[in-house]
């Protein structure tokens, strides 16, 4: 089998998390987190070329600690693509605001711009641009946008570590940039998350809020929840931050591979400002092809093909009711298709998954 995605962990993970337990620091409820939690953070933000990052438990956990440091709460609208994951809209609410989603543009999956703006009323706090499958989004136009309208940008970096734009790393473009180190992710710890950031009020905010809003003992100052990110967990992720690049190099090596022999689909596509980490190889099909047919065959053969995300969250059950209309988003949720290039995947892999694909 080859599956979507495979976490690539060795000796070294192996190491330095027995090295937590032997010391018995499993955790850290200190301000600034433990040592295995601040080495991280060090190590992703040297990598990224910001100023600040802050590890959290999930990804989710950044979106909601970023929103609720951004000011965002009841009253407030935020703007964001209905296909990705549930996880974002769900930061939005559980912030206590109203998710607003916004078509996606077909070339790429990420947020349209124009219906942003035609979106984007009086109560819009923030945008959350979704960097989906690792495809940058079109940050230069967002930041021009936003603005104009006086919107938080709060990045949805959680599939994108490693992938840039205009040379700068996705994350560090908006005011906050959220990663997930889910199981599934380029990079991981089980389950964890970061927010980077350059603003320090920012920082110190988000330090507050991942620790139930407390400064100095039992001084809860604002709301916060207890987002830490445990040290068994930055002792995965510390190691893990140290084989990125060549993590990072064997996607791309597999991605170019793969390009280089799929005839009958539409493939992703960079270009001069926008460079993948190839999270996710994610291939398009023409109206009147039979996408899950070919997933079907792809599954059969042991490859670990997959539907990201079909239905998109304005058409789940618990968002349906706001009624969105995203004719692009539908469009495209018909139509992909996810293929494995993680670091697992074997050059014959690639080419067992393209001539069962082009069957």
């Amino acid at each position: 089998m080859i599956p979507i995605n495979r976490p690539q962990l060795g000796e070294e993970e192996k190491q330095e998390v027995l090295a937590v337990v032997e010391e018995n620091a499993l955790t850290s409820s200190a301000r600034d987190g433990g040592k295995r939690v601040r080495d991280f953070e060090s190590l992703l933000k040297d990598y990224l070329g910001c100023r600040h990052v802050i590890a959290v438990n999930s990804g989710t956990a950044a979106l909601h600690a970023a929103l609720l440091a951004a000011g965002v709460g009841p009253g407030d609208e935020v703007l964001l693509p209905s296909f990705t994951f549930v996880a974002t809209a769900n930061a939005v609410v559980a912030a206590g605001a109203k998710p607003v989603f916004v078509d996606i543009d077909k070339k790429d999956y990420t947020i349209s711009v124009s219906d942003m703006k035609a979106k984007a009323t009086r109560k819009a706090k923030a945008v959350i641009p979704v960097h989906l499958y690792g495809h940058p989004c079109d940050m230069g136009a967002i930041e021009e946008l936003a603005g104009k309208k006086s919107l938080a940008v709060i990045e949805d970096a959680c599939q994108s570590l490693g992938s840039t734009y205009r040379k700068k790393q996705t994350g560090t473009l908006g005011a906050m940039g959220c990663f997930s180190l889910y199981a599934s992710k380029v990079l991981t710890s089980g389950e964890g998350g970061a927010i980077a950031t350059d603003d320090p009020r920012l920082a110190e905010k988000l330090k507050t809020i991942r620790n139930h809003g407390m400064v100095e003992g039992y001084d809860t100052r604002v709301l916060g929840l207890n987002l830490r990110l445990p040290e068994l967990a930055a002792a995965i992720a510390k190691v893990q931050m140290k084989k990125l690049p060549a993590m990072l190099a064997a996607r791309r090596k597999n991605a170019e591979q793969l390009s280089g022999l799929l005839k009958g689909v539409a493939q992703p596509q960079e270009d001069a400002d926008r460079r993948f980490n190839w999270y996710l190889y994610t291939v398009c099909f023409a109206a009147g092809a039979d996408r899950d047919a070919a997933k079907k065959r792809l599954q059969e053969e042991g490859i670990g093909a997959t539907v990201y995300y079909d239905p998109p969250v304005h058409r789940t059950p618990f968002y349906k009711k706001l009624g969105a209309r995203l004719p692009a988003t539908d469009w495209c949720a018909r139509r992909v298709l996810s293929l494995p290039v993680h670091p697992g995947v074997g050059e014959g892999d690639v080419v067992k998954i393209a001539r069962t694909l082009d069957a």
